[in-house]
């Protein structure tokens, strides 16, 4: 398969029109879930796809080390390639690697301006115009509202799309009656598009329940495959 097919045959694509088309640029998007469902799979996922596009990625993250992120698009890139029988893989692998940066902070060190301020140098004086930004890590329950406000700010300014990662707490994270997982519900006004991770069965669904201006559950018939973790139909 070319990689023009394995982009217009993607999952995403299906993703992308059950949510008006995308998070779109200025906006916001959230992939909630508790710990180890494939919240990391599934932003990675999203990326690559954008990187398969030619688009630039800016991933973010507050985990200490990096060797794991690098790790995660390995695995999706190659799992992607494998399922698609892709052509020229190493070809298309050298090329996307250079349309992503990952840059990684201290959550409880940095603060917003000084991480806003260095990808802020990364764009302009690393001439590195990134299209999405990945936010991988970043603590709900610590944060603030005034914090994710800048990046808000931030993404409008810049015309950038921010996807972040949401870690709910427990084995069995509560949600209100609207289906908002209460660690993310301060931040609600501040997010266009929630996507939670939800087990049924062995499968993880992913389900949308903030899609812009509309809020409420929805199934968006897609899950992660077990074995790779892709999101599939």
């Amino acid at each position: 398969m070319v990689k023009k097919e394995l982009i217009d045959r993607s999952p995403l694509r299906v993703f992308e029109k059950s949510i008006q088309g995308g998070v779109g640029k200025g906006n916001i998007g959230v992939v909630a879930s508790k710990k180890g469902v494939g919240k990391t799979a599934c932003l990675t996922h999203i990326a690559v796809d954008k990187l398969l596009r030619d688009r630039r990625v800016l991933h973010v993250s507050f985990a200490g080390n990096v060797d794991h992120i690098i790790n995660w698009y390995e695995d999706i890139f190659r799992e992607i390639a494998k399922k698609r029988d892709l052509e020229e893989v190493q070809r298309i692998h050298d090329e996307i690697i250079k349309n992503r940066v990952i840059m990684n902070f201290s959550f409880a060190g940095t603060t917003t301006e000084q991480i806003l301020g260095s990808i802020k140098a990364m764009i302009t004086e690393g001439h590195f115009p990134a299209d999405s930004i990945i936010v991988d890590g970043y603590d709900f329950e610590h944060g603030s509202l005034e914090r994710f406000q800048k990046v808000s700010a931030f993404a409008k300014e810049m015309q950038i799309e921010v996807w972040y990662s949401a870690s709910l707490k427990g084995e069995q994270p509560k949600f209100n009656a609207q289906g908002i997982p209460v660690e993310v519900e301060p931040y609600l006004n501040a997010i266009d598009v929630l996507i939670n991770l939800r087990y049924e069965g062995e499968y993880v669904h992913l389900e949308v329940v903030k899609n812009h201006d509309e809020i409420g559950v929805k199934d968006l018939q897609l899950s992660l495959d077990p074995k790779t973790l892709l999101i599939a139909e």
